[in-house]
């Protein structure tokens, strides 16, 4: 069953061009594509915030405040312009309000737990899904 959301942008305070590590980068992409859906929801659950990735950006909502309005979005990713997979993949972080400024370092810090945490969790699932069929 799919239900669909919808998700709601302020007036934009700022925006940075930032990069993003090549593994948080890689990683998102991968459970993107394994999904096989046009978004992935990862809880950020230490912090309580939910990232949405989909093929154009990565959105932020502050699920203690608002579970529709993005509160921070990272958008124009270039992972064309480096020479390597391992290289850091430039882009622009977009801030909607006051709070996502100050909770951008934590965000950094806390995402990619979130996506190693799905990922391993993703893995062993498909790891259990293995049966063995007995010869006759």
């Amino acid at each position: 069953m799919y239900t669909k959301e919808f998700f709601y942008r302020t007036r934009e305070l700022k925006r940075e061009k930032r990069a993003l590590a090549a593994t948080v980068y890689n990683r998102a992409r991968i459970l993107l594509y394994r999904s096989g859906e046009k978004a992935l929801f990862v809880p950020i659950r230490s912090m309580q915030y939910l990232a949405v990735v989909d093929q154009e950006e990565i959105v932020f909502l502050d699920g203690a405040v608002s579970r529709s309005d993005i509160v921070l979005a990272w958008q124009n990713f270039r992972a064309c312009e480096r020479c390597a997979l391992d290289q850091p993949v430039p882009y622009e972080a977009v801030y909607y309000t006051e709070d996502s400024l100050n909770a951008m370092p934590r965000i950094q810090s806390e995402f990619p737990h979130a996506l190693q945490q799905m990922d391993e969790k993703e893995r062993s699932a498909s790891i259990s899904e293995a049966k063995i069929v007995p010869l006759k």
